[in-house]
């Protein structure tokens, strides 16, 4: 009794393409590619990338915090209160006057020092005028010991440090509403001007 044998064809294979489901048709991508325009699983796939909110830069960018630089600030001001010192006290001893510009100057030179390095702290304005109330004082100083080397033989670096009681006790005879209000300005001038410095 002999064996049948198949046929040399599939089952499948004797059909047309009609009537197979699977087979591919004509324009139609083949199985496994991607059809245009259907889903990838990326729900936000081809969407145009969106900016930071609210038509900014980068997305979140994070804020820069205000600058503060308390000791800076002290420090700057502190040398610039000396320098304005030596400024005012080298007026008043070739003038032999009290100079209102001038002590507005130490306020200024002050207060800008602070408030450009020293930041937004709010005891920097007071500091500055403290400082500019320091420099108005120890110009007016120079300014005495400058007038009176001119009259003694004595340079300005032995009337102001070897002499410094009798220096300051000159000083005070020597003083008057004017010179008070010239303190008065410096520190106003110190402490506005850091405060506009520092914004």
């Amino acid at each position: 009794m002999s064996t049948p044998v198949p046929p040399p064809n599939q089952p499948y294979d004797a059909q047309p393409q009609q009537g197979n489901p699977y087979a591919a048709q004509p324009g139609q991508p083949q199985p496994g590619q991607p059809q245009p325009g259907a889903p990838t699983g990326n729900p936000f796939a081809g969407q145009q990338p969106v900016g930071a909110p609210f038509g900014g830069g980068a997305p979140f960018a994070p804020v820069a915090p205000a600058r503060s630089n308390v000791g800076l600030g002290i420090l700057v001001a502190l040398v610039a209160a000396l320098v304005a010192a030596g400024i005012y006290g080298a007026i008043i001893g070739a003038t032999k006057h009290e100079i209102g510009y001038a002590a507005v100057g130490v306020g200024a030179i002050v207060g800008f020092a602070a408030g450009k390095l020293g930041g937004r702290n709010p005891a920097l304005p007071v500091i500055s005028g403290v400082f500019a109330l320091l420099g108005v004082y120890l110009g007016q100083l120079l300014g005495e010991a400058i007038i009176i080397s001119k009259q003694l033989p004595l340079s300005v670096t032995e009337i102001f440090f070897d002499h410094f009681s009798d220096l300051n006790t000159v000083w005070k005879e020597d003083s008057d509403f004017i010179s008070v209000l010239f303190f008065l300005v410096a520190a106003a001038v110190a402490f506005s001007t850091t405060k506009k410095t520092s914004d």
